[in-house]
């Protein structure tokens, strides 16, 4: 693979990525190993209401940040009938409009993973990071992490698995969850755009209109996740417009959607399906139905991910 695509499938405009990176501020590199450098880096992060440092930087919440999300049937896909900003990549077949998918229970984070959450990843591994990056993070710690690849995201879920199963204070529904064969990993795309239109099937996670009082799109940066609140999102995740694109587990595939597609693997020349839009898109690119996709190892300022925990199959 090259490594090096990058695009909207759908739509001809490509951003220029690199633009307004929120995390990109000098030019300087550290002499001490990297995650010896941005261990030392974390130490120095204020502790805040929203997230627990002895716990990796996760949410306080009950669940560590993790929402349920109700299993069932909804409706997948769109097309200009039903919407007239869609594109010709949303439409479920010749025939349909929108195709019913059955997605079983899962729990997705309530926020996009943050540049703490990640960066305690990479002084526990010291799995690399984008060189560009550098130590002056600063007050970004809440802001979600950007310059992460697709096997990147994956190898923070793994991690991230790994350590709350061994962790003696992890909730007992996750500690249920994962000794019963669940994972720390990416949501499919299914399982992404049923948490973002929720029960009503909604064109934004809040509604039917364009609101930047409920996300951040149409900016020249990134903001600290869940900063813009959402009272009519569905389940309590946030952010599911805007801010970073958001990689999933599906290769990008034409409709209508197929579950055994997301049995692909890396060793294959896949383009990796990315939804929600960023900070730098336009209300027609931040919809609940907007398809994105990109080679798995492009790193871009506007590209980031969410964590989910759900059932697979073996081998997914």
């Amino acid at each position: 693979m090259s490594g090096t695509r990058f695009t909207w499938i759908g739509w001809a405009t490509v951003l220029a990525a690199a633009a307004g990176s929120a995390l990109i501020l000098t030019s300087q590199r550290s002499t001490q190993p990297r995650h010896t450098a941005w261990s030392k880096a974390l130490a120095a992060v204020q502790s805040g209401s929203r997230f627990r440092a002895d716990a990796w930087w996760l949410p306080t919440d009950y669940l560590l940040g993790f929402v349920p999300i109700p299993g069932g049937t909804f409706s997948m896909g769109s097309d200009k009938a039903l919407d007239p900003l869609a594109f010709d990549n949303e439409r479920w077949s010749p025939a349909t409009a929108q195709g019913t998918v059955d997605v079983p229970e899962f729990y997705l984070g309530r926020y996009e993973v943050t540049v703490a959450q990640y960066l305690s990843f990479v002084s526990a591994t010291g799995h690399p990071l984008d060189p560009s990056l550098t130590l002056e993070i600063g007050g970004r710690a809440a802001q979600p992490m950007a310059f992460v690849s697709w096997p990147d995201a994956l190898a923070y879920c793994r991690w991230l698995g790994k350590t709350l199963e061994a962790w003696p204070r992890t909730p007992t529904r996750i500690k249920e969850l994962l000794g019963s064969g669940w994972e720390v990993t990416l949501p499919t795309e299914a399982e992404w755009e049923k948490a973002a239109r929720g029960a009503g099937g909604h064109r934004y996670p809040w509604g039917a209109d364009p609101r930047q009082d409920r996300a951040n799109f149409g900016t020249t940066s990134v903001r600290a996740v869940g900063s813009v609140s959402c009272p009519e999102c569905s389940y309590g995740s946030l952010d599911m417009s805007g801010n970073v694109w958001e990689w999933t587990l599906s290769p990008y595939q034409p409709y209508p959607y197929n579950l055994e597609d997301d049995n692909r693997t890396t060793t294959q020349d896949a383009l990796w399906v990315m939804r929600g839009g960023s900070f730098a898109d336009t209300a027609q690119n931040v919809r609940t139905t907007v398809r994105g996709a990109a080679d798995p190892g492009v790193r871009r300022a506007t590209i980031g991910f969410r964590v989910a925990i759900a059932r697979r199959e073996r081998g997914r």
